[in-house]
């Protein structure tokens, strides 16, 4: 396999990522996997930050359809992903990966809060970044927390690790006919829909020039060929070619 291809990268996680084979929270496999799968791209010396949902646990749009104030419930649902991102720090370190979880809401017994210079300097310490508890704001997706902080502290690439190995034209869970698109700009990805990241996350990259790289999480090496510039999965890039 060739060398890196970037040198700084932000891995966006779904929550739903480390259920594995349960409905509700951790799976202690899924999570040992994905700390395995992150440790094989920290040993060829990227610097890698995270951002992780929190739909295992908590999803504060779906409390909110009940009825549930909508600010309240995405608080919680903040607050869910920084049970995760404890979670993930914990197997990172059985990994003797060095990490460091910075929350934007403030809870410095259990976490360090977030700020962009000292989550630069861990990076270039060699230090894994878990940004947790999205933007700090209500109404923003953690897909919006994972773009803005990649822009902050200047990754190359966001990549978006999914239970799909792509972007189609159509969900190809429910439609056997769907077709893989293998390369897409953030406009076409608004303009027709697609529902890979929420439009606010989209639109900050399309205006950042961020590639977005969304490929399956779930296949063992696909997140070290990703960084290394193999062409998995399907990449969301600007208009120019």
């Amino acid at each position: 396999m060739p060398g890196p291809k970037y040198k700084r990268i932000l891995l966006k996680l779904s929550g739903e990522a480390l259920l594995g084979d349960q409905k509700f929270g951790i799976n202690p496999d899924m999570i040992e996997f994905v700390a395995k799968e992150v440790r094989a791209v920290y040993g060829l010396g990227v610097q890698i930050a995270l951002v992780i949902g929190g739909g295992n646990i908590f999803r504060g749009v779906a409390a909110s359809s009940y009825g549930m104030d909508r600010a309240s419930a995405d608080h919680m649902g903040m607050l869910a992903t920084v049970i995760n991102s404890l979670a993930l720090q914990d197997a990172l370190e059985k990994q003797n990966v060095v990490t460091r979880v910075q929350t934007a809401i403030e809870m410095r017994e259990v976490a360090e809060p977030y700020i962009l210079r000292r989550a630069i300097r861990h990076l270039e310490k060699g230090r894994v970044v878990i940004f947790a508890a999205g933007t700090g704001n209500p109404y923003f997706t953690t897909d919006t927390a994972a773009a803005l902080r990649a822009q902050e502290i200047h990754a190359e690439v966001l990549l978006k690790a999914t239970r799909v190995d792509g972007i189609y034209d159509s969900d190809p869970l429910t439609n056997k006919n769907a077709k893989k698109l293998q390369d897409i700009t953030h406009l076409e990805v608004l303009q027709k829909e697609l529902k890979v990241m929420d439009s606010t996350a989209i639109s900050l990259a399309m205006t950042n020039q961020l590639p977005i790289i969304v490929f399956d999480l779930r296949k063992k090496g696909n997140v070290e060929k990703v960084v290394c510039g193999e062409p998995i999965g399907t990449c969301v890039r600007g208009a120019e070619k």
